[in-house]
């Protein structure tokens, strides 16, 4: 309703749905953000709606009001398995028909679940488990420049030995 509003109504006539994304807050009760941006060639305005959504919840598809909405939805559900009620086509965009999970969200696992890779002597993809060479490290240091980090910090001093001994 509110789409149709901003669509239809003479002062706001944003007319063009410019892309609708994502956004994963794994903290929060609503897990995700819908956003919205649209565009009035008109009155050259942009605005950007936000939408609360829990995962288990979906929304209603912009589709019927801007046609353009179509990928973009299609988009989101893939990356993040936003579900929105009342689209055309909501099945995978970018990820194989396999796959499983969804890898915007922040519990996805960087490395994936599955390898998939064309296999030389069988002349077809295969898909196998994940087996990584070490296991992954944490790299989480303290800023060098915020206290006393695990990594050296550089002050001034030190550079200005350092160019009185090359001398």
């Amino acid at each position: 309703k509110v789409l149709e509003t901003l669509r239809d109504r003479s002062p706001l006539k944003f007319s063009c749905i410019i892309d609708i994304c994502g956004v994963d807050w794994p903290g929060r009760e609503k897990r995700f953000d819908v956003v919205y941006h649209l565009l009035s060639l008109v009155h050259n305005r942009r605005l950007r709606i936000k939408v609360q959504v829990d995962e288990q919840e979906s929304i209603p598809s912009a589709t019927s009001i801007y046609p353009g909405a179509l990928w973009f939805e299609r988009e989101a559900y893939d990356m993040y398995g936003i579900l929105f009620h009342g689209h055309p086509d909501l099945r995978r965009l970018l990820t194989d028909y396999g796959f499983e999970g969804f890898p915007l969200r922040k519990d996805f696992p960087l490395s994936g679940f599955t390898e998939v890779r064309y296999d030389e002597d069988l002349k077809r993809v295969i898909k196998e488990p994940v087996r990584l060479v070490q296991d992954f490290r944490n790299f989480d240091f303290e800023s060098p420049w915020e206290g006393n980090g695990a990594l050296p910090a550089v002050t001034k001093s030190d550079t200005a030995d350092d160019s009185k001994t090359k001398a």
